[in-house]
């Protein structure tokens, strides 16, 4: 098992039942700890799992607003305008719009992790060899991409943490968080599916070990 630590100054894990505006969970996802994991050491041989997630400072909210582009190029555009040999481009200017954004401000978390070996291993592969692999990385600020809080722009700073967390004084009690979004089921590339479950937090612990997880 590893314990990490993620902070941010801004972060948006946005809810999927609000489709205009963006409204972030009330704190991070466990897919979004498991993207930010994999980001510091991913290899086809291991899979991570989530196991607790602390918060570690009380719940901040704030409201931002910013340009988006409102649309995407398909694949049918594209094709069309290779055959017709013309730009392959999308205008920016014409597809902006604004969106109201309500974010999480200074978050923290600390997180406890692990994985599990994958069929895909190889007979030089080895869990010693992951763990001293992941925390190298993690120890040298290591990463194969910018591991980012809900969206790309929003950085996270990652690291080994040592110790037991504390529970902020406003999260000392129990609270249903409602359900939130687990992960995502990759078993069927043609067919991915999201996953949920009813999020509990005790004095600043959700504990997934214990997670009933729904399709």
């Amino acid at each position: 098992m590893l314990r990490i630590s993620i902070k941010g100054e801004l972060a948006c894990f946005t809810r999927p039942e609000f489709k205009v505006e963006r409204t972030t969970y009330d704190v991070i996802t466990p897919s979004a700890v498991r993207g930010i994991i994999e980001s510091i050491f991913w290899h086809p041989g291991l899979v991570w799992k989530v196991d607790r997630i602390y918060v570690a400072c009380p719940i901040r909210y704030v409201n931002i607003r910013r340009n988006e582009v409102g649309s995407k190029a398909s694949a049918r555009q594209i094709h069309s305008d290779m055959q017709n040999n013309k730009k392959i481009f999308l205008d920016t200017n014409e597809k902006i719009q604004q969106r109201a954004t309500l974010a999480l401000r200074n978050v923290h978390y600390i997180c406890d992790v692990h994985f599990e070996m994958t069929e895909k291993a190889n007979s030089t592969d080895s869990a010693a060899k992951f763990q001293a692999m992941t925390k190298r990385r993690l120890e040298k600020g290591q990463n194969f991409q910018q591991p980012f809080l809900g969206c790309r722009e929003f950085p996270a700073e990652v690291t080994l943490f040592q110790g037991e967390p504390e529970c902020p004084e406003e999260l000392v009690g129990q609270v249903d968080l409602g359900y939130m979004l687990y992960d995502f089921d990759y078993r069927n590339p043609l067919d991915i599916r999201p996953l949920f479950f009813r999020a509990q937090m005790k004095n600043g612990l959700i504990d997934l070990t214990k997670a009933e997880v729904r399709g």
